[in-house]
């Protein structure tokens, strides 16, 4: 099976990580908004926005929570950036050791909202703001491996190019389906997300964490068989 693994083509395989990784960050942002005071973790635009409406004291959004997240998602990326500047592969030692990390956040996140008597406001604000880290650090990596159109982490221009290049846009067929694909998963993302805080609020985060951990490690092990 390790075998079968290696001698995937690198391109399509990593296309298949970072499309898992888009579906985690779905599941991240339902909990984060609708289980953990209304902060998105992943799309940073959506914290932006209720930023800007909470300053004027609209329907009483957070202003902490969101604020927190965007310095957060920075500081993560910041950290990525950091790590994988000299790398000169899509998938290095870095990667590897950046996505674990993210694994590793968000399963102790997951366990701290499992063990916590009471899900206060603090553990709320300081859920949203480590998983913001994470999400940070995994749209670093996910830029380096550079999937086009695929960053694990928004669809915003995903969706701008897929409709753009479509039959009634300009007509380029191109990389219409990975596009489609990044926007319906991140849509079923969200919809487990959501169907889990039926559940417990920890356990979408703790789905989120597995499916990292073991994207990570697949990706680690098709790179170990690329480099003999």
């Amino acid at each position: 099976m390790t075998a079968k693994l290696r001698a995937l083509p690198a391109d399509r395989l990593h296309l298949w990580l970072m499309l898992l990784l888009t579906f985690t960050t779905g599941i991240n942002d339902a909990v984060g908004y609708l289980g953990l005071d209304k902060v998105f973790t992943g799309n940073m635009t959506g914290n932006v926005v209720i930023l800007g409406m909470a300053l004027v004291g609209a329907d009483d959004l957070p202003v902490l929570g969101p604020a927190l997240a965007l310095v957060g998602f920075m500081l993560g990326a910041a950290v990525g950036g950091r790590v994988l500047r000299r790398t000169s592969r899509a998938w290095s030692t870095g990667t590897t050791v950046l996505l674990a990390s993210v694994a590793v956040v968000m399963c102790a996140l997951a366990v701290l909202l499992f063990v916590v008597p009471e899900v206060s406001h603090v553990v709320m604000v300081s859920t949203t703001t480590l998983a913001s880290v994470a999400m940070g650090a995994q749209a670093a990596a996910a830029r380096v491996v550079g999937v086009k159109d695929v960053t694990t982490v928004v669809v915003t221009s995903t969706i701008t190019g897929l409709a753009s290049d479509s039959r009634l846009g300009a007509g380029k067929p191109g990389s219409q389906g990975k596009r489609f694909w990044a926007v319906v998963l991140i849509l079923l993302g969200a919809a487990a997300g959501a169907a889990l805080l039926h559940v417990h609020v920890g356990a979408g985060l703790l789905l989120a964490g597995v499916l990292i951990a073991g994207a990570t490690v697949v990706g680690a092990l098709h790179a170990t068989g690329e480099q003999r």
